[in-house]
């Protein structure tokens, strides 16, 4: 039970300090959903988003995780339900885009996956604030 607490707790100080986490947490969230998540589903000259994949995972698997990062996380971000468990995978997909997939190309290509990162970074220390359902539930538990 106290690791639960620990992870759905958030303490920042005051309620103008959690309704700013609130509005950074739903921008950063639609945006990733807006940008990422919805390229999923949209077909550019006859094709559907390649995925890269540099690991080589099975196809399917690659693209599951993808679509989860993109299109379930965002959504859980905004409620702030399980917040600091949910960004873990879209901070390694992210993560990923940085290090691996960009590392070649010019900063401004890369600068998108750092600030991803950087924020969601963010999100996983501070936690979802006083305003979403891990503070909610922590409090009713």
């Amino acid at each position: 039970m106290e690791i639960v607490k620990q992870i759905l707790s958030s303490d920042l100080g005051s309620s103008f300090n959690d309704l700013v986490l609130l509005i950074f947490r739903v921008l950063l969230a639609v945006e990733l959903f807006r940008v990422h998540g919805l390229k999923k589903f949209r077909v550019e000259n006859g094709q559907k988003e390649k995925v890269p994949n540099p690991f080589g995972l099975p196809d399917k698997m690659n693209a599951m995780i993808a679509s989860f990062a993109d299109l379930v996380v965002p959504f859980l971000i905004i409620l702030g339900l399980g917040t600091r468990l949910v960004v873990l995978p879209t901070i390694g997909v992210t993560a990923i885009g940085y290090f691996v997939v960009h590392r070649k190309d010019s900063p401004e290509v890369r600068d998108v996956p750092y600030m991803y990162t950087l924020s969601l970074l963010l999100i996983l220390a501070l936690g979802a604030g006083k305003y979403s359902l891990d503070y909610y539930l922590l409090n009713k538990l």
